[in-house]
């Protein structure tokens, strides 16, 4: 059900696609494909890292941002040997992957100075 309604607004947008943009339109990972809106879409994780860099570092979970971080880096790597090359997945996913990264700088760096303080 959910397809046949996808399939139908693509078809009814397509109409009002204008030339210069039917290179975008019709490529392989443009929006008609899942390959466009994944990427888009995960644009939140990013915002959400970002936000998090003014949330108290003891309230910065290292397990969940080293996660994040360390499949933000695979999925880059992943995102430039499928076929088609997804160049917006590759974007998104290297800012999910530095964000968290800093994240867990953040709180290592923390935990280190804690550690110095208590001796």
């Amino acid at each position: 059900m959910a397809s046949a309604a996808y399939r139908a607004t693509i078809n009814f947008a397509d109409r009002f696609v204008p030339q210069k943009m039917r290179p975008l339109w019709e490529h392989p990972a443009g929006p008609k494909t899942v390959f466009f809106w994944s990427p888009l879409f995960k644009w939140g994780l990013v915002l959400a890292g970002i936000g998090d860099m003014n949330r108290p570092v003891e309230k910065v979970s290292i397990r969940q941002s080293g996660a994040l971080a360390a499949t933000g880096f695979i999925w880059s790597r992943y995102s430039l040997v499928i076929i088609p090359k997804n160049w917006s997945l590759f974007s998104v996913n290297l800012f999910v992957g530095l964000t968290n990264a800093y994240q867990v700088i953040r709180v290592l760096l923390h935990n280190n100075k804690q550690k110095a303080i208590a001796q």
